[in-house]
Order: C-alpha cells, then structure tokens, then sequence
C-alpha cells in the first residue's frame, strides 16, 4: 500500500487558500447581514463589521452609487473576490514548488 506525503509547500498553499476563504467568508457575512437589516447592536454583528472594516482595504469606499445596499454589495464583494484570487495565486505558486 503507497503512502502519499504532502510537501510543506503544498500544506502551506492549503493554509493560505484556507485565509483567503475565511476572509472572503467574513466579507459576505457583512454584506449579508447589511442587506438582511441584522442588528447593529448584535456582537457577532459588530465583530463582523470590524473586521469586514479591516479586510476591505482601499475598497470599503471605492464606489460611490447612492445606494447603501449596492454600496456595500460591490466594495465589500469587491474585496471578497480580490482576496479570493490573491490568496489562490499564491496557493498555486506554493503548491507548484511544491
């Protein structure tokens, strides 16, 4: 019976795609929980926007439509996908030099 290890390269590419989900999950929450209308006051509520705050990076404020709901589904779901291909670019060259 064969036995397969992986590399640490490629366990290291499988952690960083694993970040990237995790930060593109907490963006979609709070896009969910703004259009969903949660309760601002929520703690859970409130931790997701901070972070959410802090992971949208330049484009927490990129577009401007005079829609608060539009606003927060192209800026935050915006920073959703560039972090989702950022940290699969990298997983990809890690699991390649692997």
């Amino acid at each position: 019976m064969a036995t397969y290890v992986r590399g640490g390269r490629a366990t290291a590419g499988t952690v960083v795609r694993v970040i990237g989900t995790i930060i593109a999950v907490i963006l979609v929450a709070h896009i969910l929980f703004v259009l969903l209308g949660a309760n601002p006051g929520n703690p859970l509520v409130v931790w997701v926007a901070q972070w959410a705050g802090a992971l949208a990076l330049w484009f927490g404020n990129l577009f401007a439509t005079g829609s608060d709901a539009l606003n927060v589904i192209l800026n935050y779901g915006l920073a959703a996908v560039f972090w989702l291909v950022v940290t699969g670019l990298i997983a990809r060259v890690l699991y390649r030099a692997g």
